[in-house]
């Protein structure tokens, strides 16, 4: 597990955290002033997301989990993104799957699904890949790329009437509403004449 000297597990640097497993995934990808960053390239990014996304306890932070999550990522932002080739991003979630299944069973206290995978290096991968196709059955529609165009982050929906347009509010909703409010006075105060 990373580290801060002093300070426990290392917390979690993503402006969005929280979102359904498939956008969590999606969203250790951020822009933030200009900058691309990736939590899953950073020193103990792999163990950061694993704990907030809840695997600490049931997924290594090895190499086969990084590459599995890296696959998953790719794909699912592929079919994301509407520009993408969606067969081709279809075809690599759909190869994804094949390496779980759920098994259903009947415990002591009734009726289990339990979550399968070839190796352990795949259950966070593949469980994302798996809530990915909820999240498609329930409300694609829900399923929302922030509205501002310099931002990558994406979200589910779950306000009452639908109508969210950004990863925050606190973020990209007050730098749009602080931009139309700049452009709304600009264009409405009289010009100076020089003397």
């Amino acid at each position: 597990m990373s580290t801060e000297p002093g300070r426990g597990p290392a917390a979690d640097p993503r402006p969005l955290t929280g979102e359904p497993l498939p956008l969590d995934l999606v969203n250790t990808v951020w822009i933030d002033e200009g900058v691309r960053h990736d939590l899953l390239e950073r020193p103990g990014g792999l163990s950061v997301w694993l704990r907030s996304a809840g695997f600490a306890d049931t997924v290594t932070p090895d190499q086969e989990t990084l590459d599995a999550l890296l696959a998953t990522r790719r794909a699912v932002a592929a079919l994301l993104d509407e520009s993408a080739d969606a067969q081709q991003a279809a075809d690599e979630l759909n190869e994804i799957l094949r390496h779980g299944r759920i098994q259903r069973r009947l415990g002591e206290a009734g009726p289990l699904s339990v979550v399968e995978t070839d190796s352990p290096g795949w259950l966070a991968a593949w469980t994302a890949a798996e809530s990915y196709l909820r999240l498609l059955d329930e409300h694609p529609d829900r399923i929302r790329k922030c509205a501002n165009p310099g931002c990558v982050l994406h979200f589910y929906d779950i306000s009452k009437n639908g109508k969210r347009r950004w990863c925050s509010m606190a973020g990209c909703g007050n730098r749009a509403k602080a931009s139309r409010h700049y452009a709304r006075h600009k264009q409405t105060r009289p010009a100076t004449t020089a003397r």
